[in-house]
């Protein structure tokens, strides 16, 4: 039999060395700690992370360097702070798989706020923020009736239409096929950890939820990934893609 090689297998391969240094990033709990707060999408300064983690402002200022040296953190400076996120999606997309791996039935982040114990749990299920995307029950939600209504096309693999082009020009949302286009995919599936079923992910997932934010749909709980529907957003969900959402 013909032996086919690989996509991997053909370029150049992988050096054991360097994923082994990546890998071990986290492997350690603080620096751990610091990615599952970053999950949120913001920006957070070195001192609210120190805080988050428990850790004395030294040790957090060691553990970031070692994170923005590996690359999986990106840094920016304002004044006399120091602010710090997530490097990239593809960044982002690794710790929250990591983080299903290591436990599927917890939620990725114990991110610390107005919620504890179960409640968090629930709110997280309910609807989150993953990395700049939504997930939960809502994000679920609003990829199968994104889907129901022909905005999107699962026939070759996930595609939005110009059905679904059309309708993100009346909400106001930039299309991934103008001008500003990135190398990013502009749909992508993201399984998520609790429903077992894909959320929107890519540039137009990141889009609507960044649109959700900032018109007032969606508000976030405290200082965690969690989010709520408001009155508005249940509007206009109901109006833009038939969803009714108790």
């Amino acid at each position: 039999m013909e032996h086919t090689q690989s996509p991997r297998s053909a370029a150049q391969p992988v050096d054991a060395r360097r994923l082994a240094a990546l890998a071990a990033l986290l492997a350690e709990p603080t620096r751990a700690a610091f990615c599952l707060a970053l999950l949120d999408g913001r920006a957070w300064t070195a001192g609210e992370l120190a805080r988050q983690a428990g850790v004395a402002r030294s040790t957090a200022t060691e553990q970031l360097n070692a994170l923005v040296d590996g690359g999986l953190l990106a840094e920016a400076r304002q004044g006399r702070h120091r602010y710090l996120q997530l490097a990239d999606p593809a960044a982002a997309e690794l710790v929250e798989l990591l983080a299903e791996r290591a436990d599927p039935a917890a939620p990725a982040s114990p991110a610390p706020g107005t919620l504890s114990g179960d409640s968090r749990r629930r709110a997280l299920a309910r609807a989150r923020t993953c990395y700049d995307h939504l997930a939960g029950t809502l994000g679920v939600a609003i990829m199968d009736a994104m889907t129901e209504r022909g905005l999107l096309d699962w026939t070759r693999g996930l595609a939005l239409t110009p059905t679904g082009e059309a309708w993100l020009a009346e909400l106001g949302v930039p299309s991934p096929a103008g001008p500003a286009r990135s190398r990013r995919p502009a749909v992508r599936p993201c399984i998520d950890w609790t429903e077992r079923r894909p959320h929107l992910a890519g540039s137009v997932g990141a889009a609507l939820c960044r649109h959700a934010l900032d018109t007032g749909w969606l508000q976030r709980i405290g200082t965690s990934r969690a989010v709520r529907l408001t009155a508005d957003g249940t509007s206009a969900l109901q109006q833009h893609l038939g969803l009714a959402v108790p």
